[in-house]
């Protein structure tokens, strides 16, 4: 049911990806800033606390649901693994200002990229060339097919019924939600919730890394993984655009002028500087990534019925 159920919400969501998702994380982000103002008096414990009492009711609840329709015929409980999917994976929904971006450059249209590519960032990259428009782009695609599709995908599969996919997507709000403001106080509170969407995040970049290796150039992606990755202010999605860019034989990092000043970044990657070819490879190693993990659970599948 795994294969059948992931299959199926990727193409739902190709077809109609779910472009506006904050009805979606809605309920968590008003439970979350309950739990943060009955709770955060600053240190560390209450955040343990507060993300356990987050994210453990809503698995039990997911897992109890998914039983429930599961019990009273298995099509139910194939819709309800498709409609968790659905809300919680999908690179359509924000794939299409990539697909601007590589438009506007195949068209030679620069000022179109750079807007584009502000849109996508939330940052002014009016100053920026056609390379480093393109590099930051694929860091971007590669960023986005990993923490919205590959990662989410793989723990749906690990987990029984939709219970991976909603423990993937809940801890990276989370820890987005209280790990990531500047807040002194909020910082103390979210340190669990960042440690534990590393721990979480770990096997899947990984995984992911190696996946792109399988699939691009090997060698490459295996020698940037190991001397390249934790260089990067996020070491474990260091993993995963080193290994992309070694896969894809491009050069990925490096400075870039944003509003005014520059951003010094670790270089990554080998080969060549990025440019509008290097586009359309990067969705070419997300694609094949993509058939390469439907392939190995389709043949896990099958091993399994037979068994």
């Amino acid at each position: 049911m795994s294969f059948l159920s992931l299959t199926l919400a990727l193409l739902l969501e190709q077809w109609r990806p779910l472009v506006d998702r904050r009805a979606v994380f809605a309920p968590m982000a008003a439970y979350a800033g309950f739990l943060e103002r009955q709770l955060n008096v600053g240190q560390p414990m209450p955040g343990v606390l507060a993300w356990f009492a987050a994210v453990v009711p809503t698995l039990v609840v997911t897992w109890i649901l998914y039983g429930a329709l599961y019990a009273v015929s298995p099509l139910l409980g194939l819709a309800f693994n498709v409609a968790v999917l659905y809300a919680t994976i999908g690179f359509r929904q924000q794939s299409h200002r990539f697909s601007e971006i590589q438009r506007a450059l195949r068209e030679g249209d620069l000022e179109g990229a750079r807007r584009a590519l502000a849109e996508f960032r939330g940052h002014d990259c009016s100053a920026l060339s056609a390379s480093e428009v393109s590099r930051l782009a694929i860091e971007d695609a590669l960023a986005v097919a990993y923490r919205h599709v590959l990662a989410p995908a793989l723990w749906f599969v690990v987990l029984p019924g939709p219970a991976g996919a909603v423990l993937y997507r809940a801890a990276a709000f989370l820890a987005r939600h209280w790990g990531a403001r500047p807040d002194p106080d909020v910082t103390e509170f979210g340190a669990f919730a960042r440690r534990a969407f590393a721990a979480i995040d770990w096997v899947p970049a990984r995984a992911t890394a190696l996946t792109f290796a399988v699939v691009g150039d090997f060698e490459d992606a295996l020698y940037c993984w190991r001397t390249q990755a934790g260089r990067w202010v996020d070491p474990l999605l260091g993993v995963v655009l080193a290994a992309g860019a070694g896969a894809m034989g491009v050069r990925l990092g490096g400075g870039f002028a944003a509003a005014g000043r520059m951003e010094e970044r670790p270089e990554l990657g080998a080969g060549e500087d990025a440019d509008t070819a290097f586009l359309d490879s990067a969705i070419g190693l997300l694609w094949r990534s993509l058939v390469a993990w439907l392939a190995l659970l389709l043949v896990l599948s099958l091993t399994a019925a037979l068994a």
